[in-house]
C-alpha cells in the first residue's frame, strides 16, 4: 500500500499551524490574565473593585498590598487575619513571577521583583498598552480610574483585556 506522503504532510503542518494559532487564540495571547479562581478571594476583593489577575503583579508587590491592607489605596480594607493569610497565599502563589509566569512574561519585562510598583498601572507594558488614550477618558463618568479595567475591556473578569 502506497501512502500519499506529500498530501499527508501538507495536512500535518496545516493541523499543527491551525493548534498552535487556536490555542493563542483561546489563550487570549499576551492580553489573557487568568481571572482569580478562589472564591474568597474573589468575593473579598471583587466586592469593592475587579478581583485582578494575580499574574498581573509579582509576588514582592501582592505581599506589600495586602500587608497594609488598613491603608489600601486610600480605604481601609482590612480583613480577619486568617482571611488576610489564605488571600495573600493564593496571590502569591499566582503571582506573575511563580505560578502565573506563564500569562505575565510581556507585562512584566523591565520590571525588577525585589522592586516592582503596588499598582498594574505603573508596569510599564500598561503604561505603553495605555499612552494613547486621553486623560478625559480617564476621568469619564463611566470609567473614573484606570483601575477600572472592566469600563474598556468588557471580559476583563473573564481575564482577557484584549483592546
Amino acid at each position: 500500500m502506497k501512502i500519499p506522503v506529500r498530501p499527508l504532510a501538507l495536512c500535518l503542518l496545516a493541523l499543527a499551524f491551525s493548534a498552535l494559532v487556536l490555542g493563542r487564540a483561546q489563550a487570549g495571547g499576551s492580553h489573557y490574565f487568568a481571572p482569580v479562581a478562589d472564591p474568597m478571594v474573589k468575593d473579598e476583593c471583587g466586592s469593592c473593585h475587579l478581583a485582578f489577575a494575580p499574574s498581573m503583579l509579582p509576588a514582592s508587590s501582592w505581599r506589600r498590598i495586602m500587608a497594609d491592607l488598613g491603608n489600601h489605596f486610600g480605604d481601609d480594607a482590612s480583613l480577619d487575619p486568617a482571611v488576610t493569610t489564605k488571600i495573600t497565599e493564593y496571590l502569591v502563589n499566582n503571582a506573575a513571577d511563580t505560578g502565573g509566569r506563564r500569562y505575565s512574561d510581556k507585562l512584566l519585562r523591565g520590571v525588577s521583583a525585589t522592586n516592582a510598583p503596588l499598582r498594574i498601572t505603573e508596569l510599564p507594558k500598561w503604561v505603553k498598552e495605555h499612552r494613547k488614550v486621553q486623560d478625559s477618558e480617564w476621568k469619564h463618568k463611566d470609567v473614573r480610574s484606570k483601575a477600572n479595567c472592566a469600563a474598556c475591556h468588557t471580559d476583563a473578569e473573564r481575564g482577557y483585556y484584549e483592546d
